[in-house]
């Protein structure tokens, strides 16, 4: 098992609130550790977003809090209500995140004011701040996330299960419980890309120049997306059909031929995007042989076509799964090239998806 980034940085995180909280003299870090434990994020700038929305509701909890106990005092009653309002009126702000946290501040505030005083009051709300503001630092400066960077990986991680899959979907080599295994792991890839794709989306970018590099690049990431997404749907196709396809085994080598090219054209695709292929290479595969095999099927077809039309639903998932390779490829030329032209360097040499 290992420890990811945001477990360390939740775990030092905690430790900076109470290190600080002992520095201020806090009575008890807990609340400072509570808000901190809730405003780590996996991005800067959704870690920010949290400070602003946090800072925003709780404020305006403490202040429903202490008019709410200068008005009904301190009851059960008048907290749960207190509580009910703040979660309606973030609801209404749309900060929904905020609303865990935010609870904690009222409880905390009403408690205080009904007991000790409006000071100690104050005293329960800078807590929540201090937690808040150990959390950002440590986000900030520490492992700080690079979304760009991790979408590459797990782009080249998806492609690894994607590519053994289907290399072996026509033979049908794998076991049952490896092939179970790896293609749960490949959604589950895919799902974190998705994650990782969004998180990408709201970094935020200051200058004009990079905000149109970035918009290129958020177009090309979605495309990897889509790509890796249709050899998964490939996949399924053929597992539904393929082997309830009559004289399936026919077809084998030809389905098995084209796969295997297109696997091989999306790993050169990739090796292209970051730069480490020659200048001018050609990887695509061969239209005719495309065009031959859909000519073949047609005239297969003609014999018995409600009988044999399975074969037609895989070879159609062939050919969108190549479409997808070669509209990603086109844009990836585009991409690097206009990258390269906004850097002043030759075309071929800038990185579509940064790993910085």
């Amino acid at each position: 098992m290992t420890i990811g980034a945001r477990v360390l940085k939740t775990g030092l995180a905690v430790a900076l609130a109470v290190f600080v909280s002992g520095l201020i003299g806090f009575a008890s870090p807990i609340i400072a550790t509570v808000a901190a434990i809730f405003t780590i994020q996996p991005s800067i700038s959704r870690s920010w977003q949290q400070v602003s929305d946090q800072l925003q509701t709780n404020v305006l909890g403490a202040v429903v809090a202490l008019i709410a106990v200068k008005l009904f005092g301190h009851t059960a009653i008048a907290v749960g209500l207190v509580c009910i309002i703040v979660i309606l009126i973030s609801i209404r702000l749309r900060m929904e995140s905020t609303i865990g946290l935010t609870l904690v501040t009222v409880v905390a505030v009403m408690e205080a004011t009904g007991g000790e005083g409006w000071v100690f009051a104050l005293q329960r709300f800078s807590m929540v701040l201090t937690g808040m503001g150990a959390a950002f630092l440590v986000n900030l400066l520490v492992f700080p996330p690079r979304p760009r960077k991790q979408f590459t990986e797990q782009v080249h991680e998806a492609y690894a299960e994607l590519s053994l899959l289907l290399r072996m979907a026509i033979s049908n080599e794998l076991r049952e419980d490896v092939h179970r295994n790896e293609k749960d792991k490949l959604h589950r890839t895919l799902r974190k890309l998705e994650e990782r794709y969004t998180l990408f989306e709201e970094e935020r970018t200051l200058r004009a120049s990079r905000k149109l590099i970035k918009a290129r690049q958020l177009l090309l990431s979605k495309q990897l997306i889509k790509t890796l997404q249709q050899g998964a749907d490939l996949l399924d196709v053929v597992e539904e059909h393929y082997f309830a396809a009559p004289e399936a085994s026919k077809w084998a080598s030809r389905f098995d031929r084209q796969i295997e090219d297109l696997t091989k054209y999306h790993e050169q695709i990739l090796l292209k995007i970051e730069g480490k292929v020659k200048q001018g290479a050609i990887f695509e595969p061969e239209e005719e042989r495309e065009t031959r095999l859909a000519m073949q099927l047609t005239d297969y077809l003609v014999e018995d076509s409600d009988d044999r039309k399975r074969l037609v639903f895989v070879a159609s998932a062939i050919f969108e799964y190549s479409y997808h390779l070669r509209r990603l490829e086109r844009l990836s030329d585009q991409v690097m090239q206009r990258d390269a032209e906004a850097d002043g360097k030759p075309a071929g040499k800038s990185e579509s998806v940064p790993e910085h």
